[in-house]
């Protein structure tokens, strides 16, 4: 059998492979394994087509890796106002503890509140960002 079918075979199994995981940097080493099989079509020798496979594959896995990284993660489940729906609503904070938690009445019972790291503590009007456990995740209005 020749070199590119086996090339073509494993490019295959990879992207059947990536169909079952959903894991996208399979798909990035299926297009390494295609491009070595197209040099191999072209007669080059079998360390050329390793060679090319491995730089086509690290190149782009390299690539997708620094575009995920760049884009911004999916916000929290808690942070969504269709799983949970204090997300958006105000309440009142009118005193902060020394530890920068704040008790307040929320819905009828004691709710333990804090902000959002980097802001300092005042009172006067929050709105709920996110439910951390039992605590409320603030940001002032």
């Amino acid at each position: 059998m020749a070199d590119s079918t086996w090339w073509w075979l494993l490019a295959g199994a990879l992207v059947v492979l990536e169909l079952l995981s959903g894991t996208f940097y399979l798909l990035m080493l299926a297009l390494s394994a295609a491009v070595a099989a197209i040099a191999a079509h072209l007669g080059a020798p079998l360390v050329t087509q390793i060679v090319v496979a491995s730089v086509v594959g690290l190149a782009s896995v390299g690539l997708w890796y620094q575009v995920k990284k760049r884009q911004p993660g999916d916000p929290s489940a808690r942070a969504q106002r269709s799983v949970n729906l204090d997300v958006g609503e105000i309440i009142q904070v009118d005193a902060w503890l020394p530890d920068g938690s704040a008790q307040v009445k929320y819905r009828g019972a004691q709710w333990r509140v804090v902000q959002r790291p980097g802001n300092a503590p005042a009172s006067g009007t929050y709105r709920i960002v996110e439910l951390v456990g039992s605590s409320l995740l603030v940001e002032k209005v």
